[in-house]
């Protein structure tokens, strides 16, 4: 289960980044927040840092 929410989240940054790209930073910012919320441990991974990241940059 862990290494699909996984998945899901890395999925979820490269489309975060493609809607940032294409002028839909609020859909971006939903998309990966809605999963970046799921999570609750773990939040040192380089995914979720990533995530965190992209996060800020957007505006989150």
């Amino acid at each position: 289960m862990q290494r699909a929410k996984s998945l899901e989240l890395r999925a979820a940054i490269s489309l975060a980044r493609l809607l940032r790209d294409t002028d839909r930073r609020d859909q971006a910012r939903a998309t990966l927040t809605e999963i970046y919320n799921q999570f609750t441990e773990g939040l040192n991974t380089p995914d979720l840092k990533d995530a965190k990241s992209l996060l800020a940059e957007l505006g989150a």
